[in-house]
C-alpha cells in the first residue's frame, strides 16, 4: 500500500541528540480517509525504512536530517506491505 509519512518530535531534544521520539502519521496515498498516529523513534523507523521501502539512500540521509527539524518530516508516496503496516498497528480492510 502506498502511504504518505508526516513525522514530527514528541518532545523538544537537542538538535543532534541520539534517539528522537517521534509521533509518526500514516496516510492513505490515494487520498482516502485512513489517517493513523502512532508513538516511535527515529532509530526504529529509519531502521524500519531501510529494511522494508526501496527509497534510495540520499532520500533517507535527507529525511534523517529533518528529523531534528521542530516541524519534522514528510515522505509522500511510500511503498510498505500490509505485514509492515500491521506490524505498525496499521490496519488494512
Amino acid at each position: 500500500m502506498r502511504v504518505n509519512l508526516s513525522i514530527r518530535p514528541s518532545r523538544p531534544s537537542a538538535p543532534l541528540a541520539g534517539t528522537i521520539p517521534l509521533t509518526l502519521t500514516i496516510r492513505p496515498a490515494c487520498g482516502v480517509p485512513g489517517d493513523y498516529e502512532c508513538s516511535t523513534d527515529s532509530a526504529t523507523l529509519l531502521r524500519l525504512l531501510r529494511r522494508q521501502t526501496d527509497l534510495p539512500g540520499y532520500v533517507l540521509e535527507g529525511f534523517e536530517a529533518k528529523l531534528h527539524l521542530p516541524l519534522g518530516a514528510r515522505l509522500a508516496d511510500v511503498e510498505l506491505s500490509e505485514n509492515v503496516l500491521t506490524d505498525i498497528g496499521y490496519f488494512i480492510d
